[in-house]
């Protein structure tokens, strides 16, 4: 008997090798699953495996389509009471099962790359990546499921806890922590917050050697919600970072809008600049109005020694890439540049 994981509320329902799929108001259906047994407002029909649900759902969804049935308003899908699912949803959830298990059960572990100031050569901060200590599925492939199946909100939750706890005895106080967050799962930000700071205290962290950044995978769609959450954690002294910048949906108006912290810039815009009229027009305008709001330019992807050394001469205060380091489990605290 194996456990899966509503998509909204986080609870645990059972999938069974077989049983019976539930379809809540399709009676108008009955003609076409003669089997199906007929009660409670819908239709009960019986699979035998995983595939055979899967191919149900599947032939079920190609025939609401040419009916001009309206899926998400007309039908939904029932595996243990009170938890509803969309057909949709309930087939991705069931093609996701194995990493909907990774994603609920493990417990995850953090790798860290440094990042080094351009005028002391200094570590300064790591960046907190979360991995799987099995080395079973990339970081990408975690996310990407978590997404798919409504669990991006546990992921992240787990990805920033791991990251405080995972610095207690190896990274010293004074070097901070660069630890990515998605917007969407905030919902409350006082709440947030305020178990952040728990957790932060439990594991005798000084807030002030955090900071959260804007992951870039997620579009900005409101800003006011996210500069509610950059001033909830810098009133507790957390630092903020808006990611790979320049790569999407950052742009001037948005850092100037949001004023962070740090402003990270996307490696794509790093790439060969020592070469790059244009890539460093747009850095050089970068760092100064960077420099006029306060707000610390990090330099991602930097893998040659001249992007580092172009990146020092135009003002870009930190960097990060594998010239620098690559992810480790154990950092080092010093860094040759």
């Amino acid at each position: 008997m194996d456990k899966m994981c509503c998509s909204s509320c986080d609870l645990m329902f059972v999938f069974r090798e077989e049983g019976y799929l539930f379809l809540h108001g399709m009676d108008d259906m009955e003609n076409m699953y003669p089997e199906a047994i007929k009660a409670n407002g819908g239709l009960y029909l019986s699979y035998r495996s995983k595939e055979g649900v899967m191919e149900q759902v599947q032939t079920i969804l190609s025939k609401l389509d040419r009916c001009d049935h309206i899926e998400g308003n007309l039908v939904q899908a029932i595996c243990q009471p009170s938890i509803m699912y969309s057909l949709h949803q309930l087939l991705q959830n069931i093609k996701e099962h194995d990493m909907i298990q990774i994603i609920r059960q493990t417990e995850f572990i953090s790798f860290f790359q440094p990042i080094v100031s351009l005028y002391s050569n200094e570590i300064i901060a790591f960046e907190a990546l979360l991995r799987d200590p099995l080395a079973r599925v990339s970081p990408g492939r975690l996310f990407e499921a978590a997404q798919a199946t409504g669990l991006h909100y546990l992921l992240d939750m787990k990805a920033r806890k791991t990251a405080i706890q995972s610095r207690m005895g190896v990274i010293p106080h004074g070097i901070k922590s660069f630890i990515n967050f998605l917007p969407s799962t905030i919902y409350n930000p006082a709440f947030s917050v305020k178990s952040i700071i728990q957790h932060i205290e439990r594991h005798h962290v000084r807030p002030e050697d955090i900071v959260f950044e804007v992951v870039e995978t997620e579009e900005i769609v409101d800003i006011d919600h996210l500069k509610t959450i950059f001033s909830v954690y810098k009133q507790e002294g957390i630092k903020v970072a808006l990611d790979d910048f320049g790569s999407g949906h950052s742009t001037l108006e948005v850092l100037m809008q949001l004023v962070p912290d740090y402003v990270k810039i996307d490696r794509a815009h790093i790439m060969n600049c020592h070469q790059d009229l244009t890539k460093q027009k747009r850095l050089i305008e970068l760092v100064n109005i960077s420099k006029e709001l306060g707000i610390t330019s990090l330099a991602e992807g930097v893998e040659r020694k001249e992007e580092l050394e172009f990146c020092r001469d135009i003002g870009i205060e930190l960097a990060q890439g594998y010239y620098l380091g690559k992810p480790e489990k154990t950092p080092k605290v010093l860094v040759s540049v």
